[in-house]
């Protein structure tokens, strides 16, 4: 077990650490509360899904090692972080000029788009590069100086973080979804959903274009 789990103190100061930070919203809880408010519970539990899935998929890199790629390469670093931006401004147009629902049917996504909600969280996340240098920046500080496999340590305390960020993330798509369908009945609710969900992408695309590597 030691092999896997720091020594005491370091993952007390972790799991603290880790408390902290999962609190204070960050751009994905203003995804998912965007998501949540515009279609609803389902909507924003599935881009939670997402989300967490490609977090996994850079705490297995910090694991590697491979996210020190992005932190010494500027030009690496660029292309993720503009792809990124573009798939977000991608996303917040689609939702502007895409055609509105009919007053009398569900809102509730269908089951198709439920994968495509599901994609879109995944590669908002994994084409995000701060993402990627905060689990290499963040992570090794907890792990024993002496662990014969400090990357099973790292792959153990992401694991954690991303478990707990994910309950979380479903506490804010849960309360923002129900307190959208309490004032579903008012008229202009679903087009001014429609442009804060457009609005927080486009937000969410210019905080990450300029972004800088730390």
């Amino acid at each position: 077990m030691d092999l896997v789990i720091p020594s005491a103190a370091n993952l007390g100061l972790f799991v603290g650490a880790a408390l902290a930070l999962l609190l204070v919203p960050g751009p994905s809880v203003l995804y998912i509360f965007a998501r949540s408010v515009e279609q609803g519970r389902a909507a924003g539990l599935v881009s939670i899904l997402g989300i967490h899935t490609a977090t996994l998929v850079h705490v297995a890199a910090a694991a590697l090692g491979l996210s020190a790629l992005l932190a010494s390469s500027a030009l690496v670093f660029s292309v993720v972080k503009y792809a990124g931006a573009a798939y977000l401004i991608w996303i917040g147009l689609r939702k502007l000029f895409a055609p509105s629902h009919a007053p009398d049917t569900e809102d509730m996504p269908p089951a198709r788009s439920r994968a495509r909600l599901f994609r879109e969280g995944f590669i908002v996340n994994l084409l995000n590069p701060k993402t990627a240098l905060f689990f290499l920046a963040f992570l090794p500080q907890f792990i024993d100086p002496n662990a014969q496999l400090p990357a099973l340590q790292i792959l153990c305390l992401g694991l954690w973080f991303d478990f707990v960020g994910t309950l979380v993330n479903c506490g804010v798509a849960i309360a923002a979804a129900d307190a959208a369908a309490r004032l579903r009945h008012v008229s202009w609710l679903g087009r001014a959903a429609r442009w804060f969900a457009a609005t927080a992408m486009g937000a969410l695309a210019v905080r990450l274009a300029f972004a800088e590597r730390r």
